[in-house]
């Protein structure tokens, strides 16, 4: 058997435990990203009022629910 003094021990789980978390974190980060993106695609900003609302893909100009001008679905900029 290999002798491993009990510090080193706690250093290792501690190192495992907190690699896990980091692990887990990352993965829950690019996947929030990918939801977000998905989300601001159907987000069409208003030309007039500058209220920003969904809409369906369907619909062809949808209606602003503030002030009911009709608005295109344009792409959104992310830069």
């Amino acid at each position: 058997m290999i002798p491993i003094p009990i510090p080193w021990l706690v250093f290792a789980a501690l190192i495992v435990f907190l690699a896990g978390i980091f692990f887990v974190w990352i993965c829950y980060e690019i996947a929030r990203k990918r939801h977000a993106a998905n989300d601001r695609k159907d987000l069409i900003q208003c030309h007039l009022c500058t209220r920003k609302f969904t809409a369906e893909k369907l619909v062809s100009l949808p209606l602003c629910p503030n002030c009911g001008s009709p608005n295109e679905h344009i792409p959104p900029r992310f830069f």
